[in-house]
Protein backbone atom coordinates (compact mmCIF):
# COMPACT_ATOMS: atom_id res chain seq x y z
CA UNK A 1 0.00 0.00 0.00
CA UNK A 2 1.15 4.17 -0.37
CA UNK A 3 1.91 5.45 2.66
CA UNK A 4 0.76 9.17 1.96
CA UNK A 5 0.68 12.04 4.73
CA UNK A 6 4.29 10.83 6.08
CA UNK A 7 5.21 13.28 9.08
CA UNK A 8 8.43 14.48 6.92
CA UNK A 9 10.31 14.35 10.43
CA UNK A 10 9.37 10.77 11.22
CA UNK A 11 12.22 9.40 10.50
CA UNK A 12 14.63 10.51 13.17
CA UNK A 13 11.55 11.51 15.28
CA UNK A 14 10.72 7.54 15.81
CA UNK A 15 14.42 6.70 16.96
CA UNK A 16 12.68 8.52 20.50
CA UNK A 17 9.37 7.74 20.51
CA UNK A 18 9.24 6.51 24.19
CA UNK A 19 7.94 8.23 27.37
CA UNK A 20 9.70 10.08 29.68
CA UNK A 21 9.87 9.02 33.51
CA UNK A 22 6.81 11.06 34.84
CA UNK A 23 8.16 14.13 36.58
CA UNK A 24 7.26 13.05 40.37
CA UNK A 25 6.95 14.60 43.70
CA UNK A 26 10.25 14.48 46.02
CA UNK A 27 8.23 14.82 49.42
CA UNK A 28 7.53 11.88 50.60
CA UNK A 29 9.68 9.72 52.71
CA UNK A 30 12.96 8.95 52.01
CA UNK A 31 15.61 5.80 52.57
CA UNK A 32 18.78 5.21 52.54
CA UNK A 33 20.49 2.69 50.74
CA UNK A 34 24.06 1.62 51.15
CA UNK A 35 26.36 0.85 47.80
CA UNK A 36 29.81 -0.30 47.19
CA UNK A 37 31.06 3.60 47.17
CA UNK A 38 28.44 4.89 49.75
CA UNK A 39 25.51 5.67 50.87
CA UNK A 40 22.21 7.13 48.78
CA UNK A 41 18.93 8.78 49.56
CA UNK A 42 15.97 8.25 47.23
CA UNK A 43 12.39 9.31 47.23
CA UNK A 44 9.51 7.46 47.96
CA UNK A 45 7.18 7.85 44.83
CA UNK A 46 3.59 7.29 45.43
CA UNK A 47 2.68 7.56 48.86
CA UNK A 48 0.11 4.28 48.57
CA UNK A 49 2.64 2.10 47.71
CA UNK A 50 5.82 1.13 48.56
CA UNK A 51 7.72 2.24 45.02
CA UNK A 52 10.88 4.04 45.57
CA UNK A 53 13.39 5.76 43.25
CA UNK A 54 16.80 6.33 42.65
CA UNK A 55 18.47 8.74 40.41
CA UNK A 56 21.56 9.96 39.38
CA UNK A 57 23.31 7.78 40.61
CA UNK A 58 26.96 7.63 39.43
CA UNK A 59 28.18 4.24 38.29
CA UNK A 60 31.67 4.97 36.73
CA UNK A 61 33.73 8.06 37.04
CA UNK A 62 33.00 10.94 34.93
CA UNK A 63 34.85 10.74 31.02
CA UNK A 64 36.78 13.77 30.87
CA UNK A 65 40.01 15.21 30.35
CA UNK A 66 42.41 12.28 29.74
CA UNK A 67 39.53 9.48 30.64
CA UNK A 68 37.73 10.98 27.37
CA UNK A 69 38.21 7.81 24.99
CA UNK A 70 38.70 5.58 27.55
CA UNK A 71 37.02 3.19 29.47
CA UNK A 72 34.84 3.93 32.33
CA UNK A 73 37.31 4.17 35.62
CA UNK A 74 35.58 3.05 38.85
CA UNK A 75 33.71 5.67 41.01
CA UNK A 76 35.44 6.75 43.80
CA UNK A 77 33.91 6.31 47.15
CA UNK A 78 31.85 9.58 48.95
CA UNK A 79 31.71 10.88 52.63
CA UNK A 80 27.95 11.01 53.87
CA UNK A 81 25.03 10.43 52.13
CA UNK A 82 24.17 11.29 48.60
CA UNK A 83 21.05 12.73 47.37
CA UNK A 84 19.78 10.48 44.97
CA UNK A 85 16.94 12.28 44.02
CA UNK A 86 17.17 13.85 40.71
CA UNK A 87 18.17 13.17 37.99
CA UNK A 88 22.10 13.14 36.27
CA UNK A 89 23.05 15.17 33.46
CA UNK A 90 22.91 13.84 29.83
CA UNK A 91 25.52 12.80 27.62
CA UNK A 92 26.31 15.47 25.00
CA UNK A 93 24.47 14.61 21.42
CA UNK A 94 22.81 16.44 18.62
CA UNK A 95 20.25 18.66 19.75
CA UNK A 96 17.95 17.77 16.53
CA UNK A 97 17.07 15.04 17.82
CA UNK A 98 15.16 16.32 21.34
CA UNK A 99 13.91 19.01 18.99
CA UNK A 100 12.19 16.09 16.85
CA UNK A 101 10.71 14.49 19.76
CA UNK A 102 9.21 17.60 21.02
CA UNK A 103 11.10 17.47 24.41
CA UNK A 104 13.46 19.84 25.98
CA UNK A 105 17.19 18.50 25.49
CA UNK A 106 17.82 18.74 29.38
CA UNK A 107 21.40 19.70 30.20
CA UNK A 108 24.33 18.22 28.82
CA UNK A 109 27.66 16.94 29.63
CA UNK A 110 30.57 14.56 29.43
CA UNK A 111 30.16 13.64 32.93
CA UNK A 112 26.94 11.56 32.16
CA UNK A 113 27.46 8.12 33.83
CA UNK A 114 24.51 8.22 35.74
CA UNK A 115 21.79 5.38 36.34
CA UNK A 116 18.65 5.30 38.26
CA UNK A 117 16.85 2.26 39.49
CA UNK A 118 12.95 2.04 40.48
CA UNK A 119 11.78 -0.94 43.13
CA UNK A 120 9.27 -1.48 45.56
CA UNK A 121 11.52 -4.11 47.50
CA UNK A 122 14.04 -1.78 49.48
CA UNK A 123 14.20 -3.73 52.73
CA UNK A 124 12.96 -7.34 51.72
CA UNK A 125 14.30 -10.40 51.87
CA UNK A 126 12.80 -11.82 49.03
CA UNK A 127 14.89 -10.87 46.15
CA UNK A 128 12.91 -9.28 42.78
CA UNK A 129 14.46 -9.86 39.23
CA UNK A 130 15.91 -7.07 37.50
CA UNK A 131 15.33 -5.38 33.99
CA UNK A 132 18.06 -3.00 32.94
CA UNK A 133 16.63 -0.88 30.24
CA UNK A 134 19.26 0.30 26.98
CA UNK A 135 17.86 3.31 25.54
CA UNK A 136 17.42 4.04 21.85
CA UNK A 137 18.48 6.74 19.27
CA UNK A 138 20.69 5.31 16.62
CA UNK A 139 24.01 5.75 19.44
CA UNK A 140 23.52 9.40 18.70
CA UNK A 141 20.89 10.60 20.83
CA UNK A 142 18.37 9.35 24.04
CA UNK A 143 18.93 9.65 27.70
CA UNK A 144 17.40 7.99 30.96
CA UNK A 145 14.56 10.69 31.20
CA UNK A 146 13.56 10.31 27.64
CA UNK A 147 13.56 6.31 27.24
CA UNK A 148 10.71 5.00 29.40
CA UNK A 149 9.07 5.05 32.45
CA UNK A 150 9.64 2.18 34.20
CA UNK A 151 6.73 2.56 36.85
CA UNK A 152 4.17 -0.02 35.51
CA UNK A 153 7.28 -2.56 35.04
CA UNK A 154 8.57 -2.08 38.78
CA UNK A 155 4.75 -1.86 40.09
CA UNK A 156 4.78 -5.43 38.81
CA UNK A 157 7.37 -6.85 40.87
CA UNK A 158 11.01 -5.90 39.09
CA UNK A 159 13.60 -3.95 40.33
CA UNK A 160 14.03 -1.68 37.05
CA UNK A 161 17.47 0.20 35.71
CA UNK A 162 17.87 3.24 33.22
CA UNK A 163 20.84 4.28 32.59
CA UNK A 164 23.48 7.20 30.54
CA UNK A 165 25.42 5.84 28.24
CA UNK A 166 28.82 7.98 25.48
CA UNK A 167 26.83 8.74 21.91
CA UNK A 168 28.18 9.31 18.90
CA UNK A 169 32.20 10.69 18.37
CA UNK A 170 32.29 10.77 22.49
CA UNK A 171 30.60 6.81 22.78
CA UNK A 172 32.34 4.98 19.42
CA UNK A 173 35.34 7.18 18.20
CA UNK A 174 37.87 4.79 17.36
CA UNK A 175 41.39 5.52 16.31
CA UNK A 176 44.86 4.16 15.77
CA UNK A 177 46.18 6.66 18.80
CA UNK A 178 44.08 5.63 21.12
CA UNK A 179 44.41 1.73 20.21
CA UNK A 180 48.04 2.38 20.45
CA UNK A 181 47.78 3.91 24.06
CA UNK A 182 45.08 1.07 25.40
CA UNK A 183 46.34 -2.03 27.04
CA UNK A 184 44.39 -4.08 24.80
CA UNK A 185 45.50 -2.32 22.00
CA UNK A 186 41.78 -1.27 20.52
CA UNK A 187 39.25 1.94 20.71
CA UNK A 188 35.94 2.52 19.91
CA UNK A 189 33.05 1.03 21.82
CA UNK A 190 32.91 3.09 24.82
CA UNK A 191 29.28 3.22 24.88
CA UNK A 192 29.47 -0.54 24.97
CA UNK A 193 31.65 -0.56 27.41
CA UNK A 194 29.43 1.60 29.52
CA UNK A 195 26.74 -0.63 29.38
CA UNK A 196 29.14 -3.37 30.71
CA UNK A 197 29.88 -1.08 33.53
CA UNK A 198 26.52 -0.74 34.34
CA UNK A 199 26.04 -4.60 34.51
CA UNK A 200 29.24 -5.24 36.38
CA UNK A 201 27.50 -1.72 39.48
CA UNK A 202 24.25 -4.00 39.29
CA UNK A 203 25.93 -7.30 40.12
CA UNK A 204 27.32 -5.44 42.88
CA UNK A 205 25.03 -3.07 43.91
CA UNK A 206 21.20 -4.53 42.71
CA UNK A 207 20.69 -6.61 45.84
CA UNK A 208 20.67 -3.80 48.19
CA UNK A 209 17.78 -2.54 46.30
CA UNK A 210 15.84 -5.72 46.47
CA UNK A 211 17.24 -7.01 43.30
CA UNK A 212 18.76 -10.57 42.03
CA UNK A 213 21.62 -10.26 40.53
CA UNK A 214 21.11 -13.98 39.62
CA UNK A 215 17.93 -12.86 37.34
CA UNK A 216 19.23 -9.62 35.19
CA UNK A 217 17.35 -8.96 31.95
CA UNK A 218 18.98 -6.69 29.79
CA UNK A 219 16.32 -4.82 27.37
CA UNK A 220 16.84 -2.74 24.40
CA UNK A 221 14.82 -1.47 22.10
CA UNK A 222 16.26 -0.03 18.12
CA UNK A 223 19.89 0.54 19.20
CA UNK A 224 18.84 -0.44 22.79
CA UNK A 225 18.51 -4.15 21.04
CA UNK A 226 21.87 -3.88 19.02
CA UNK A 227 23.40 -3.06 21.87
CA UNK A 228 21.60 -6.53 23.18
CA UNK A 229 22.78 -8.08 20.59
CA UNK A 230 26.33 -6.62 20.71
CA UNK A 231 26.21 -7.89 24.70
CA UNK A 232 24.87 -11.69 24.11
CA UNK A 233 28.16 -11.83 21.17
CA UNK A 234 31.00 -10.40 23.77
CA UNK A 235 33.55 -12.80 25.76
CA UNK A 236 32.96 -9.78 28.37
CA UNK A 237 29.81 -10.45 29.69
CA UNK A 238 29.69 -13.44 30.63
CA UNK A 239 27.68 -14.15 33.46
CA UNK A 240 26.47 -10.97 34.06
CA UNK A 241 22.79 -11.49 32.97
CA UNK A 242 20.58 -13.84 32.39
CA UNK A 243 18.23 -12.97 30.01
CA UNK A 244 17.60 -11.00 27.25
CA UNK A 245 15.06 -8.86 25.69
CA UNK A 246 15.59 -7.20 22.34
CA UNK A 247 12.99 -5.29 20.54
CA UNK A 248 13.47 -4.17 16.75
CA UNK A 249 17.29 -5.06 16.68
CA UNK A 250 18.43 -3.01 14.58
CA UNK A 251 21.93 -4.39 11.97
CA UNK A 252 22.99 -2.81 8.51
CA UNK A 253 25.80 -3.18 6.59
CA UNK A 254 27.13 -0.10 8.45
CA UNK A 255 26.96 -1.05 12.13
CA UNK A 256 29.53 -3.02 12.88
CA UNK A 257 33.18 -2.49 11.35
CA UNK A 258 36.58 -4.39 11.89
CA UNK A 259 38.82 -1.84 14.10
CA UNK A 260 41.42 -1.47 11.40
CA UNK A 261 41.68 -3.09 7.26
CA UNK A 262 42.35 -0.61 5.31
CA UNK A 263 41.93 -3.19 2.56
CA UNK A 264 38.43 -3.52 2.71
CA UNK A 265 36.43 -1.87 0.58
CA UNK A 266 34.60 -0.40 3.68
CA UNK A 267 37.33 1.04 6.11
CA UNK A 268 37.25 -0.22 9.28
CA UNK A 269 36.39 1.95 12.89
CA UNK A 270 40.26 3.61 13.30
CA UNK A 271 40.59 4.39 9.78
CA UNK A 272 36.83 6.52 9.65
CA UNK A 273 38.27 7.90 13.20
CA UNK A 274 41.52 8.98 11.68
CA UNK A 275 39.34 10.65 8.52
CA UNK A 276 37.47 12.22 11.39
CA UNK A 277 40.24 13.86 13.27
CA UNK A 278 41.78 15.29 10.23
CA UNK A 279 38.57 16.95 9.98
CA UNK A 280 38.25 17.99 13.17
CA UNK A 281 41.82 19.29 13.75
CA UNK A 282 42.58 20.67 10.77
CA UNK A 283 45.64 21.31 10.25
CA UNK A 284 47.06 19.27 12.97
CA UNK A 285 50.03 16.52 12.30
CA UNK A 286 48.48 13.09 13.01
CA UNK A 287 52.72 12.35 12.86
CA UNK A 288 53.21 14.54 16.01
CA UNK A 289 51.38 11.68 17.75
CA UNK A 290 50.64 13.04 21.11
CA UNK A 291 49.97 16.30 20.46
CA UNK A 292 47.29 15.56 18.02
CA UNK A 293 45.86 12.83 20.96
CA UNK A 294 46.48 15.71 23.47
CA UNK A 295 44.52 18.24 20.78
CA UNK A 296 41.27 15.75 20.31
CA UNK A 297 40.76 15.77 24.06
CA UNK A 298 41.21 19.38 24.28
CA UNK A 299 38.26 19.91 21.78
CA UNK A 300 34.97 20.84 23.75
CA UNK A 301 32.10 18.23 23.39
CA UNK A 302 30.52 21.19 21.73
CA UNK A 303 32.82 21.36 19.08
CA UNK A 304 32.70 17.86 18.10
CA UNK A 305 29.16 17.36 17.63
CA UNK A 306 29.28 21.12 15.86
CA UNK A 307 32.37 19.81 13.74
CA UNK A 308 30.82 16.13 12.89
CA UNK A 309 27.30 17.12 12.96
CA UNK A 310 25.71 13.75 10.95
CA UNK A 311 28.88 13.30 9.32
CA UNK A 312 30.06 10.98 11.78
CA UNK A 313 27.79 7.74 11.71
CA UNK A 314 28.52 5.31 14.54
CA UNK A 315 29.82 1.95 14.04
CA UNK A 316 30.57 -0.90 16.41
CA UNK A 317 33.74 -1.99 16.45
CA UNK A 318 34.66 -5.64 16.14
CA UNK A 319 37.86 -5.33 17.88
CA UNK A 320 39.06 -8.76 19.20
CA UNK A 321 38.09 -8.14 22.77
CA UNK A 322 34.76 -6.77 23.49
CA UNK A 323 33.73 -8.28 19.99
CA UNK A 324 35.79 -11.53 18.56
CA UNK A 325 33.77 -11.50 15.72
CA UNK A 326 30.27 -9.78 13.83
CA UNK A 327 27.83 -10.60 16.00
CA UNK A 328 25.76 -12.82 13.42
CA UNK A 329 28.80 -15.51 13.17
CA UNK A 330 29.30 -14.96 16.92
CA UNK A 331 25.61 -16.69 16.86
CA UNK A 332 25.83 -18.35 13.68
CA UNK A 333 29.11 -20.18 15.37
CA UNK A 334 26.58 -21.06 18.85
CA UNK A 335 29.67 -18.92 20.99
CA UNK A 336 27.06 -16.39 22.12
CA UNK A 337 25.71 -16.60 25.99
CA UNK A 338 23.47 -18.92 26.00
CA UNK A 339 20.66 -16.97 27.93
CA UNK A 340 16.74 -17.07 27.60
CA UNK A 341 15.87 -14.47 24.53
CA UNK A 342 12.60 -12.76 23.77
CA UNK A 343 13.20 -10.98 19.94
CA UNK A 344 10.99 -8.65 17.46
CA UNK A 345 9.91 -6.60 15.64
CA UNK A 346 6.98 -4.79 14.27
CA UNK A 347 5.19 -5.18 11.31
CA UNK A 348 6.26 -2.17 9.45
CA UNK A 349 9.36 -1.04 10.66
CA UNK A 350 11.09 0.79 7.24
CA UNK A 351 7.53 3.03 6.18
CA UNK A 352 9.35 5.86 8.85
CA UNK A 353 13.11 4.88 7.53
CA UNK A 354 11.75 5.76 3.53
CA UNK A 355 12.96 8.98 3.33
CA UNK A 356 16.45 8.32 4.10
CA UNK A 357 16.49 6.69 0.64
CA UNK A 358 15.82 8.38 -2.83
CA UNK A 359 14.87 5.05 -4.19
CA UNK A 360 11.02 6.74 -6.01
CA UNK A 361 11.01 4.55 -9.42
CA UNK A 362 11.63 1.76 -10.20
CA UNK A 363 15.24 1.82 -11.58
CA UNK A 364 16.05 3.83 -8.61
CA UNK A 365 14.87 1.13 -6.49
CA UNK A 366 16.49 -1.52 -8.69
CA UNK A 367 20.06 0.72 -8.99
CA UNK A 368 20.12 0.83 -4.81
CA UNK A 369 20.27 -2.58 -4.54
CA UNK A 370 22.41 -3.44 -7.16
CA UNK A 371 24.97 -0.97 -5.26
CA UNK A 372 24.58 -2.96 -2.12
CA UNK A 373 24.27 -6.78 -3.06
CA UNK A 374 25.69 -6.59 -6.89
CA UNK A 375 24.59 -9.28 -9.05
CA UNK A 376 23.03 -10.87 -6.34
CA UNK A 377 20.66 -7.93 -6.52
CA UNK A 378 18.29 -10.11 -9.10
CA UNK A 379 17.93 -12.69 -5.69
CA UNK A 380 16.65 -9.95 -3.86
CA UNK A 381 14.44 -7.96 -5.85
CA UNK A 382 12.45 -11.00 -7.03
CA UNK A 383 11.52 -11.22 -3.47
CA UNK A 384 10.17 -7.34 -3.79
CA UNK A 385 8.61 -7.39 -6.93
CA UNK A 386 7.25 -3.81 -8.35
CA UNK A 387 5.74 -3.53 -11.65
CA UNK A 388 4.89 -0.16 -11.49
CA UNK A 389 5.86 2.83 -9.62
CA UNK A 390 2.91 2.66 -7.00
CA UNK A 391 4.99 -0.30 -5.70
CA UNK A 392 8.44 1.43 -4.99
CA UNK A 393 7.48 2.95 -1.65
CA UNK A 394 5.38 -0.63 -0.29
CA UNK A 395 8.07 -3.10 -1.63
CA UNK A 396 10.97 -0.49 -0.43
CA UNK A 397 9.63 -0.51 3.10
CA UNK A 398 9.03 -4.22 3.17
CA UNK A 399 12.71 -4.53 2.31
CA UNK A 400 14.18 -2.40 4.90
CA UNK A 401 11.97 -4.22 7.79
CA UNK A 402 13.20 -7.07 6.68
CA UNK A 403 17.28 -6.34 5.75
CA UNK A 404 17.53 -4.32 8.83
CA UNK A 405 15.28 -5.46 11.63
CA UNK A 406 13.81 -8.89 10.99
CA UNK A 407 17.14 -10.68 9.52
CA UNK A 408 19.00 -9.82 12.34
CA UNK A 409 16.24 -10.51 14.92
CA UNK A 410 15.89 -14.03 13.66
CA UNK A 411 19.87 -14.67 13.19
CA UNK A 412 19.79 -13.88 16.98
CA UNK A 413 17.03 -16.74 17.98
CA UNK A 414 18.36 -19.39 15.78
CA UNK A 415 21.58 -19.05 17.20
CA UNK A 416 19.88 -19.44 20.83
CA UNK A 417 17.72 -22.07 19.37
CA UNK A 418 21.50 -23.93 18.52
CA UNK A 419 22.40 -23.91 21.64
CA UNK A 420 18.85 -25.22 23.24
CA UNK A 421 18.73 -21.57 25.17
CA UNK A 422 15.27 -20.89 25.59
CA UNK A 423 13.75 -18.07 22.75
CA UNK A 424 10.27 -16.39 21.74
CA UNK A 425 9.80 -14.61 18.97
CA UNK A 426 6.98 -11.69 18.50
CA UNK A 427 5.55 -9.36 15.36
CA UNK A 428 3.89 -5.99 17.17
CA UNK A 429 0.77 -5.41 14.28
CA UNK A 430 -0.87 -2.89 15.96
CA UNK A 431 -0.80 0.75 13.42
CA UNK A 432 0.16 3.86 15.37
CA UNK A 433 -2.86 5.42 16.39
CA UNK A 434 -0.99 9.08 15.84
CA UNK A 435 0.65 8.19 12.72
CA UNK A 436 -1.74 5.70 11.49
CA UNK A 437 -0.42 6.26 7.46
CA UNK A 438 2.84 4.62 8.64
CA UNK A 439 0.97 1.30 9.87
CA UNK A 440 2.78 -0.33 13.13
CA UNK A 441 5.77 1.55 12.39
CA UNK A 442 9.79 1.31 14.30
CA UNK A 443 9.27 1.82 17.94
CA UNK A 444 5.15 1.98 17.83
CA UNK A 445 5.46 -1.07 20.40
CA UNK A 446 7.28 0.76 22.92
CA UNK A 447 4.37 2.26 25.51
CA UNK A 448 2.48 -0.68 25.23
CA UNK A 449 5.85 -2.46 26.69
CA UNK A 450 6.04 0.32 29.45
CA UNK A 451 2.26 1.05 29.82
CA UNK A 452 2.46 4.61 29.31
CA UNK A 453 0.06 4.98 26.63
CA UNK A 454 -1.76 8.19 25.82
CA UNK A 455 -4.96 7.66 25.44
CA UNK A 456 -6.31 4.71 23.17
CA UNK A 457 -9.21 2.50 23.26
CA UNK A 458 -9.97 -1.00 25.17
CA UNK A 459 -7.59 -3.23 23.03
CA UNK A 460 -4.84 -0.87 23.37
CA UNK A 461 -4.94 -1.13 27.35
CA UNK A 462 -5.72 -5.11 27.15
CA UNK A 463 -2.68 -5.43 24.47
CA UNK A 464 -0.13 -2.86 26.83
CA UNK A 465 -1.42 -5.42 30.01
CA UNK A 466 -0.42 -8.41 28.25
CA UNK A 467 2.56 -7.32 27.10
CA UNK A 468 3.65 -5.87 30.80
CA UNK A 469 2.35 -8.80 32.38
CA UNK A 470 5.02 -11.34 29.78
CA UNK A 471 8.00 -9.04 29.92
CA UNK A 472 7.86 -9.08 33.61
CA UNK A 473 7.05 -13.05 33.76
CA UNK A 474 10.02 -13.60 31.37
CA UNK A 475 12.37 -11.57 33.63
CA UNK A 476 10.84 -13.78 36.74
CA UNK A 477 10.97 -16.65 35.34
CA UNK A 478 12.88 -16.87 31.87
CA UNK A 479 9.49 -17.86 30.29
CA UNK A 480 7.19 -15.43 28.95
CA UNK A 481 3.63 -17.94 29.49
CA UNK A 482 1.54 -17.72 32.59
CA UNK A 483 -1.81 -18.30 33.51
CA UNK A 484 -3.71 -15.90 31.55
CA UNK A 485 -1.88 -14.63 29.25
CA UNK A 486 -1.66 -15.83 25.37
CA UNK A 487 -0.21 -19.10 24.67
CA UNK A 488 3.49 -17.97 23.32
CA UNK A 489 5.53 -20.66 21.03
CA UNK A 490 8.41 -21.16 22.00
CA UNK A 491 10.99 -20.60 18.84
CA UNK A 492 12.46 -23.62 17.07
CA UNK A 493 14.84 -24.50 14.37
CA UNK A 494 12.02 -26.29 12.86
CA UNK A 495 9.22 -24.03 12.68
CA UNK A 496 10.14 -21.00 13.94
CA UNK A 497 6.96 -19.87 15.51
CA UNK A 498 6.15 -16.54 16.43
CA UNK A 499 3.32 -14.60 18.32
CA UNK A 500 1.53 -12.03 16.63
CA UNK A 501 0.65 -8.99 19.03
CA UNK A 502 -2.02 -6.57 17.76
CA UNK A 503 -5.78 -6.76 17.22
CA UNK A 504 -5.81 -10.59 18.15
CA UNK A 505 -2.84 -13.04 19.56
CA UNK A 506 -2.49 -15.40 17.28
CA UNK A 507 0.93 -17.51 15.73
CA UNK A 508 2.56 -18.01 13.07
CA UNK A 509 5.20 -19.43 11.27
CA UNK A 510 8.76 -18.18 10.09
CA UNK A 511 8.36 -14.42 9.24
CA UNK A 512 8.76 -12.76 6.35
CA UNK A 513 10.93 -15.82 5.30
CA UNK A 514 11.53 -15.12 1.53
CA UNK A 515 12.48 -11.94 1.75
CA UNK A 516 14.82 -12.40 4.51
CA UNK A 517 16.31 -15.69 3.08
CA UNK A 518 17.26 -13.77 0.14
CA UNK A 519 19.18 -10.88 2.04
CA UNK A 520 20.25 -13.19 4.58
CA UNK A 521 22.07 -15.77 1.76
CA UNK A 522 24.62 -12.81 0.50
CA UNK A 523 25.01 -11.36 4.05
CA UNK A 524 26.12 -14.30 5.39
CA UNK A 525 28.30 -15.02 2.53
CA UNK A 526 29.83 -11.77 2.86
CA UNK A 527 30.62 -12.27 6.96
CA UNK A 528 31.83 -16.06 6.27
CA UNK A 529 34.41 -14.44 3.92
CA UNK A 530 35.48 -11.44 6.38
CA UNK A 531 35.92 -13.70 9.29
CA UNK A 532 38.09 -16.19 7.43
CA UNK A 533 41.88 -16.47 7.92
CA UNK A 534 44.01 -13.99 5.95
CA UNK A 535 45.56 -17.09 4.02
CA UNK A 536 42.05 -18.84 2.96
CA UNK A 537 40.11 -15.56 1.24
Amino acid sequence: MPYPNRNPLAPLLVLLLVQPWQALSATHAQDVVRLDTGLVRGVQLDPESSLRGYRGIPYAAAPIGELRWRPPQPMQPWEGVRPATEFGKVCPQSPLIAYLSGEALPETSEDCLFLNVLTCAVGDEERLPVLVWIHGGGFVGGWNQATCDGTALAERGVVFVSFNYRLGPLGFFAHPLLSKESPEGVSGNYGLLDQLAVLRWVQRNIAAFGGDPDRVTIQGESAGATSVLALCASPLSKGLFQRAIAQSTWVTEKNFARLSDASRQSPGAEEQGAELAALLLGDAREAEHEPSLAALRALGADDLWRTLGWSFQPVIAIDGWLLEDHPEQVFARGQQQAVALIAGTTADEGTVFLDQFGWRTMDAFRRGLEELYGPRAEDVLRSYPVSGEADVEEQLARWITDAWFVRGTRAMLRGMARVSAPAWQYEFDRPSRTLPALGAHHAVEVPYVFGTLSGGTARDHELSNTMLDAWVQFARSGNPNAAGLPSWPRFELASEKYLILGEQSSSGSRLHARGCDAVDGIVTESLAGESAPQGEK
